[in-house]
């Protein structure tokens, strides 16, 4: 939770900008979704992925990346 010391010291112009970045980006982050979800192709890569997961057909972090 935002500390009410920090939101004082913000100017109106600052907050009101702060209030519209993240706004703007919530609304970008539900569009890619919608997107992302509204594609066949895309949702047979997620139902694939999860079979993938049942069955053991992972690689660690470390695997992939080779730490």
């Amino acid at each position: 939770m935002m500390n009410a010391e920090k939101v004082k010291d913000l100017t109106t112009r600052e907050l009101k900008l702060l209030i519209s970045d993240t706004v703007k980006e919530t609304v970008e982050d539900v569009m890619e979704d919608l997107l992302a979800l509204s594609s066949e192709q895309y949702l047979k890569s997620i139902e694939e992925a999860r079979r993938d997961y049942k069955e053991g057909r992972t690689k660690t972090f470390e695997e992939v990346f080779n730490v």
